[in-house]
Formats: structure tokens, sequence, C-alpha cells
């Protein structure tokens, strides 16, 4: 099978949807298929060039358009690079920033019109339009709107074979406008490569990448407090990745409860891994309802960690369900069981993604 991949950026770590899409290519090559990825709209890119990108010793070759770029000259581009290479099939990773730093990339339905050909299309959904949430701002609402309309008009002009999606959710939205959605839950960005490190001497929570506002932590933390005698040994929280603004206020708030705590920032994969896999709970932010589109998450439960949603207050409108093997924090009503669940890592990814394709 030849796959060629459409997405935002491919700037290694600056971008979840194009890490995301390396690891699935990496993999797919490795079972036997050929495939490439194009970045649409590269943020890191100063001018089109083609490179080879490493991800887990396997070279997959990039094509790095920049923003900057007229779309007359991005077409032309893509255009040779689709003539040239002969893909059976084009997957479309879309996420409506990915193409506009607005959200809104008008350009995009025509552009993938004239690309149509004879070729088969696959649109991924990472994310979908701002405003299916109760709590939305009423510019978010009109954003949505617009969003909504792109998303149609893409529909329409290149008919896709294959649509999917990581959460039932988004699924629910996308067939509330007639459009069949399959599920394909992501893989992480952060391969596991660590082996646990039997003597740690904490119960060990970790937070891993951006920090979003409004959670509830400073709640929790008093009900983690309130129940810490359930715990056989002393609690410690590592924040690594790059966590953001908010990182102070939760040291903060840890500090004024004497918890343990450390702060690794940035570091490779590897140690990456080694963290999560050494600890017993990770602390999500993304609001419950969407921790499923979470590479964190996802890599959480590659590392078999037990997620816990400490999130702000997030209605989807409708379609609302109880995400599976995920603990969903109430305040005053502190329950953490370690959840027993089956692992779902890149090569089931990529295994029922191939196997999707193959039936149409």
């Amino acid at each position: 099978m030849k796959i060629i991949f459409l997405c935002g950026s491919l700037e290694p770590g600056q971008d979840g949807v194009g890490d995301y899409t390396r690891r699935l290519s990496g993999e797919l090559i490795k079972l036997g298929h050929q495939v490439r990825i194009i970045a649409l709209c590269d943020y890191q890119a100063i001018c089109f060039n083609t490179e080879n990108q490493m991800v887990e010793e396997t070279r997959v070759i990039v094509n790095r358009i920049p923003v900057s770029i007229i779309n007359n000259q991005r077409f032309i581009w893509v255009e040779n690079i689709l003539k040239e290479y002969g893909p059976d099939w084009i997957s479309l990773q879309f996420v409506p920033y990915s193409f506009n730093s607005k959200g809104l990339p008008f350009w995009l339905p025509s552009f993938l019109k004239k690309l149509k050909s004879k070729y088969k299309w696959h649109i991924m959904f990472h994310e979908l339009w701002l405003g299916i949430d109760i709590e939305s701002s009423f510019k978010h609402k009109c954003i949505g709107q617009f969003q909504q309309l792109i998303i149609k008009k893409i529909f329409v002009n290149i008919k896709p074979n294959l649509v999917s999606t990581q959460n039932k959710l988004y699924q629910f939205f996308l067939e509330s406008h007639n459009i069949k959605v399959d599920l394909l839950p992501i893989c992480g960005n952060i391969p596991t490569t660590a082996l646990k490190n039997k003597t740690i001497k904490f119960i060990q929570f970790v937070l891993f990448g951006t920090i979003q506002t409004g959670a509830p932590f400073g709640d929790f933390i008093i009900d983690l407090v309130s129940n810490k005698i359930n715990f056989i040994k002393p609690i410690k929280f590592i924040f690594i990745g790059k966590n953001g603004s908010e990182l102070f206020y939760y040291t903060t708030i840890l500090d004024n409860y004497n918890i343990c705590y450390e702060v690794m920032g940035l570091q490779s994969e590897n140690v990456i891994s080694q963290v999560l896999i050494d600890s017993d709970f990770g602390i999500s932010t993304t609001p419950y309802f969407q921790t499923e589109k979470s590479g964190v998450y996802a890599a959480y439960r590659e590392h078999k960690l037990t997620t816990i949603s400490v999130s702000r207050e997030w209605t989807p409108t409708k379609g609302q369900y109880i995400v599976p093997n995920i603990i969903k924090y109430e305040k005053n009503n502190l329950n953490i069981i370690e959840v027993d669940f089956n692992v779902f890592n890149l090569n089931s990814m990529a295994k029922q993604f191939i196997n999707s394709i193959s039936k149409i």
C-alpha cells in the first residue's frame, strides 16, 4: 500500500499531530507499506524541502512547505509530489488550526478538490470545531459555525472513502452531520522504551505536558491529602515536559501542603518514558470528555498508567458518555483505584488503520 499523509507541521517535538503522523508512518513502513508525509503549512520550515526524519530507527521521507508560501505555489509542489509518488491513499490529518493560525482555513476545501483525482481519501479528525460545549463563548460559537462550513465543504469536494476520529464524542457530532465515522484510538508520542524501577519510594503522580487553565488542582490536593492514609508510601508529584504558566500555581499548592515534587522540564523521550513507567497515576488537565484526543493520555495509557482527569468544566451540548478507563475527579468524592486495561499501542493503531483502508 502506498500512502501519503497531509498534516500541518513536521518539526519534531513542536507539533503533536505531526509527531503522531510521523510515528504512525514509521510503524506502517515497518509493516511493509510505502509512506510519505507532506506538511502543508509548516510553521518552522523556512523553505520548501525534502528531508529524512528518523522515528524509532525508521526513516520517513517528508516534504515541508512553509506556511508563508502562497497557495498557488503550495498546490504546484503538492501536485508534483502526488504525480511522482502515485499513492493509493491520501490521509488528511485534520486540525483547523494546523492550516490557519485563526482556525479558519477557508482555502483548504478548494485546494483539496483540485488534488482529488483518482486517489482514495481518508480524513482523521484530531479536533472538530469550536463551540460544542455549553461553556463556550459567543465568539467561539461563531468561529465554530464557520469551521463546520469548512468541514462540510471538504466532504462535498473530496467525498472521502473513510473517516476516523479518536473518541465517541467527536464521532457523535460528526454523525449528526450524516458523516459515517470509524473510531481509531491514537497512540502517544513517547515510545515505551523504559523498564520499571521497582525501588521507587513514593506513590508517584506525573503531570506531563501543558497544564490547561481552570483545573481544580487545589481541590484535588485537599482531597488527596485527606485520603493519603490509604497510601502505603509518601506521595510525590513529577512535572515533566513543557508545562506552561500554570506550573507555578501548582507547585505553590504543593508547597503549602508540604507535598514532595520535582520539576524536570523538557527531557528526552527515553527519560520521559522512564518517568511514566515509574509512576502510579497520570494527571490529565484536558477536559474529561476530550481526554481521548490527548497525546498525553495516550502516552499514559501505553505506559500502563491510571489516568485521573482533573480539569475545568467542559460540558458537551449533546453526546455525553462515560469515558472508559479514566477516573473523573469530583470535589469531595475522590476515589483513586488503579485501572486494569488492555494497552492499545502504536502497532495496534497501525494495524487497525491498514485493516480499515484495506476493506475499501
